[in-house]
């Protein structure tokens, strides 16, 4: 089997070396063995099978069109490399895509992947308004790594984890130019339908969520750093083809200048289960209107205050959440239906400045509103 195999390498290696050299305008500008840079989508899509190293070099996507590397051979290395940018056009995305198995996903030092979202951007995200590109699909990207990648201005969501076995690390997502230019919905992480996931050492300047896990088993966040936007949440669960969260531990990380610290919502009248999440080592500053905030009534941003049992939240455990709220803002609001929380463990959290919540509801033996 060995002769074989090395037999096939070096066919495969000899059809390389007398396939004719691409011309520059068809993208590709250099390839050496299996390793080829891009200069354009088309021939990125084109030729990314063929390539065990893409690097992705300064590469303008055409408006309306997706940088497609799905479905790449098992153990490519992307690599970004110097400004990726798109053009404008009303559409749904995403700008990127990518799937595969083994694959490492970095960026060259100095790069920058710019979604361009200030086209977009008119303070109502996916609400209404221009239909807006969702960023990076990472949807089957299987026992891989993302590394290192610098992200500016999405135009609404960021990253859409879909995977097994995917660790997003070091990941930089600056959409501060959205604070007064109307970023909204600009999630940096949406998780769900996914198991072992780590994101770990993320830095987010954004208008949404800093994690939103809808659905998903054994993931991991660590080491943020979360400013302007939502906070870090587990949900909205309910409503999805999968509406079970398990097994996630958020800890030591920071939340600064945003409306919420940490949270758990859950949809009004949804069904579904949240089981085993530990919040651990958070802390929270200059938050504008919760530290903690769990509530069962969610409905797209306006809750209906009335709580519902169908996505119990058992097996919680809430521990070194510190810091400052804001004086308008409440320390701790729990929301539950009758029964549908229990099970929790809640210790060494102290917040200061806010005010304290009259509102709480089936609030479990431990916890503290």
């Amino acid at each position: 089997m060995r002769t074989s195999f090395l037999s096939m390498l070096a066919l495969g290696a000899a059809a390389v070396s007398a396939a004719p050299a691409p011309s520059p305008a068809s993208g590709m500008v250099e390839r050496s063995s299996s390793s080829c840079t891009f200069t354009s989508a088309a021939s990125a899509k084109a030729g990314k099978k063929s390539c065990s190293t893409i690097v992705l070099d300064n590469i303008e996507v055409p408006a309306g069109e997706t940088l497609d590397l799905s479905k790449l051979k098992e153990g490519t290395k992307v690599i970004f490399k110097g400004e990726t940018t798109f053009g404008y056009k009303e559409w749904k995305g995403p700008l990127i895509r990518m799937s595969g198995s083994n694959i490492e996903v970095s960026g060259e030092e100095g790069h920058v992947i710019n979604g361009n979202g200030a086209k977009w951007w008119d303070s109502k995200g996916t609400n209404g308004g221009k239909t807006k590109p969702k960023f990076f699909y990472a949807h089957g990207l299987d026992d891989s790594t993302i590394t290192g990648l610098n992200v500016k201005n999405t135009p609404v969501q960021a990253f859409s984890v879909q995977a097994d076995n995917l660790v997003l690390d070091q990941i930089t997502i600056d959409n501060s130019d959205g604070d007064d230019n109307g970023g909204h919905n600009t999630d940096a992480f949406d998780v769900g339908e996914s198991t072992y996931i780590t994101i770990s050492n993320a830095n987010i300047k954004n208008q949404d969520d800093c994690l939103a896990v809808n659905s998903g088993e054994n993931i991991i966040f660590t080491g943020g750093t979360c400013s302007g936007g939502h906070g870090i949440s587990i949900g909205s669960v309910g409503g999805r083809d999968d509406n079970t969260v398990k097994n996630v531990t958020i800890s030591d990380s920071t939340v600064t200048n945003s409306d919420n610290g940490v949270r758990i919502k859950t949809i009004y009248k949804a069904t579904g289960e949240v089981s085993d999440v530990t919040f651990s080592n958070i802390e929270l500053s200059n938050i504008a209107k919760y530290g903690i905030v769990i509530e069962q009534d969610y409905e797209n941003g306006s809750p209906t205050g009335t709580p519902t049992t169908g996505v119990p939240i058992t097996g919680l455990t809430v521990e070194k959440i510190t810091g400052t709220v804001k004086s308008s803002a409440t320390d701790v609001y729990i929301l539950c239906g009758d029964g549908s929380c229990s099970d929790w463990t809640w210790s060494g959290n102290t917040l200061s400045g806010g005010k304290t919540s009259s509102k709480c509801k089936n609030v479990p033996s431990g916890a503290s509103c």
